[in-house]
């Protein structure tokens, strides 16, 4: 019996699915098919530099999966959304080989998406290193007026 073909991405947590997907994948062309075709797309990985536009961020994609798939599992998604634009704040947990085993790193992640014609779809992915604390989140406390 075939398989029922996949819908396309209809909110941006499918796209979201989709990118991490990819990366565990090492799959270049599913990751790119999450982006959207604005020119002004951009990326900056841990430490890196901003990268505009689909050429740079396929090109640094294809640099990282040429070692490899990346083990990385979103966590502690935070979504906002309005209309035709969402923002996911995002805690990853990324599993790294060392010569001590397999480690756990994390990266603090901001992830933007737009409603285009052709659905919901990505326009940054930013990431800065981020640490164990990190599973500690900081909030402000509701304050009540009385």
């Amino acid at each position: 019996m075939p398989s029922k073909p996949k819908a396309p991405p209809s909110s941006p947590d499918d796209i979201e699915a989709q990118f991490y997907e990819a990366l565990q994948q090492g799959d270049v062309d599913k990751l790119m098919a999450v982006w959207s075709d604005d020119e002004d797309i951009a990326c900056v990985h841990p430490g890196g530099p901003r990268m505009l536009g689909a050429g740079a961020i396929r090109a640094a994609f294809e640099a990282i999966f040429a070692s490899g798939a990346i083990d990385v599992r979103p966590d502690k998604v935070r979504r906002l959304q309005a209309h035709s634009s969402a923002i996911h704040h995002v805690l990853e947990r990324v599993q790294v080989r060392s010569d001590e085993g397999v480690q756990t790193a994390f990266a603090i992640v901001t992830n933007a998406y737009v409603l285009t014609a052709q659905g919901w779809r990505m326009v940054l992915h930013h990431a800065s290193p981020g640490m164990a604390r990190e599973l500690q989140e900081i909030s402000e406390a509701p304050s009540t007026l009385h």
